[in-house]
């Protein structure tokens, strides 16, 4: 452990508040609207990265480039060499491009990084990272865990705080416990290592405004609570002279139209139905044409290209309820997701319609996985995880059952989660019409009100920041 009591670098934090926009700020967000409006100044717009996504947002903030550039064109892909989908991968090699930590040591060579949770967090050029990582054995077993640079910082972090609260972070009992334990994290580093800049990622307030959308006012309690931890960790800087940056990727905007490409893909005779286990699943590489969905944004993949189809497929997307535009060609080049990992057609949702993964009409025929939490193997992004099947009576002891089996050494089949997409009640992806639903900026020592920023902007506010 390192003390740097005599480090002249200026230092900061960066809050990432997911979800967090203007609407928020007010009587449930006294300590985050403080900041904000502190010194007469005023929180700055972000026009959103597009996709307004979380892992294209991240890459988009600290490398100031599109993901054109970056290739971070979601939170997954398919990868045409190995046939295969990719979501919520976290290699930092995935994301191109110079990083704002790397910039600043050019001329900063001692210039320490802190990462706490924000994505592709692994085997990055940061000082310390943190991030989760569950562990799995050969038995079958799923552990939940975290993995850390350097790699001790993972035994001490667990020893002062606890075991991180997986359980809390995602699923259906995602809530405030993620979030305190990441603030706390950063806490204990701030103490131990003083960095230069620590970049944190609170993502509580994301869930409830997924769940129940950002007009109802069940969220309330969730404004309360990140505001609290927010707050907290404010307090804790401003006393050690770092200066507080807060930010977030996106606004989430209210839906209620799904959108399910792959069933009508199914119907043309697109899709590849492979049977594994009597249950239906897509063979993506032997398809014509499938979609990965991604909230608000589907990329469209035809594994052997044919012009002809392409025009076919695109005529579809264009005929479902709910889809914007399609980009291809010119279109997803001036959109800034020329990319190899982009899809050969982009759907674009409505503000109020987000796409889902489902490819089956008969639940009985789902595949294995899809009443389960498993970010992996689903053909995209699945927000239900935030649910339990209603369906399920006492869903709770069903759980606590399964968890007694799981301790006691029996593999489990943790089926808790709803076939039922109508549950979600927002989304993000898209660049909602109105700028109250868009990310913000802020900070006592931030340039205030002002133009609206583009997320390309953002990496150089802060490289101004710290280099001064």
């Amino acid at each position: 452990m390192s003390n740097r009591e005599g480090n002249q670098n200026p230092r900061a934090v960066v809050l990432n508040v997911v979800g967090l926009c203007q609407r928020h700020l007010g009587p449930d967000t006294p300590r985050l609207t403080s900041l904000a409006r502190s010194n007469e100044r005023r929180e700055r717009v972000i026009r959103p990265a597009f996709p307004a996504l979380t892992c294209s947002a991240q890459a988009s903030y600290l490398t100031g480039k599109t993901p054109s550039e970056h290739g971070i064109v979601g939170n997954g892909w398919y990868d045409r060499t190995l046939n295969e989908h990719h979501f919520w991968k976290q290699s930092n090699q995935l994301v191109e491009g110079e990083k704002l930590w790397e910039s600043i040591r050019h001329k900063k060579e001692d210039f320490r990084c802190a990462n706490l949770f924000w994505w592709y967090n692994m085997y990055s050029s940061v000082d310390y990272s943190v991030t989760p990582r569950p562990l799995y054995g050969s038995d079958g077993k799923k552990v939940f865990d975290i993995h850390s640079q350097p790699l001790n910082l993972r035994h001490s972090l667990k020893a002062d705080l606890g075991d991180f609260p997986f359980p809390a972070f995602w699923g259906p009992t995602a809530g405030i416990a993620s979030s305190q334990w990441i603030a706390d994290s950063a806490r204990w580093v701030e103490e131990k290592h003083q960095p230069d800049l620590s970049l944190v990622y609170l993502p509580h307030l994301d869930y409830d405004l997924q769940r129940f959308g950002p007009n109802d006012p069940r969220i309330k309690p969730a404004l309360r609570a990140i505001d609290q931890v927010a707050g907290d960790l404010i307090d804790f800087f401003e006393a050690r002279k770092v200066r507080v940056v807060v930010l977030s990727e996106y606004g989430i905007t209210e839906v209620n139209r799904t959108i399910y490409p792959n069933r009508i893909f199914r119907h043309q005779g697109w899709l590849s139905i492979k049977e594994e286990f009597g249950l239906d699943t897509i063979d993506c590489g032997s398809s014509q044409a499938f979609a990965l969905t991604d909230h608000q944004i589907a990329h469209v993949y035809l594994p052997r290209p044919d012009p002809r189809l392409l025009k076919k497929v695109r005529a579809s997307l264009e005929s479902m309820d709910g889809v914007a535009r399609v980009l291809e060609g010119e279109a997803r080049q001036q959109a800034g997701l020329d990319h190899e990992r982009s899809g050969d057609l982009v759907a674009v949702a409505e503000e109020d319609a987000w796409f889902a993964y489902y490819h089956w009409e008969d639940d009985d025929l789902a595949p294995e996985f899809a009443r389960c939490i498993d970010i992996h193997r689903k053909y995209g992004y699945d927000p239900a995880e935030l649910f339990v099947d209603p369906k399920i009576l006492m869903p709770k002891l069903r759980a606590i059952r399964k968890l007694i089996a799981k301790k006691m050494g029996f593999r489990i089949h943790m089926d808790l989660i709803p076939l039922q997409a109508s549950m979600v009640k927002g989304s993000h992806g898209v660049i909602p019409k109105d700028e109250n639903d868009w990310p913000i900026l802020f900070g006592k020592d931030f340039p205030g009100h002002g133009k609206t920023l583009e997320a390309t902007d953002v990496r150089d506010l802060l490289l101004d920041l710290l280099s001064a």
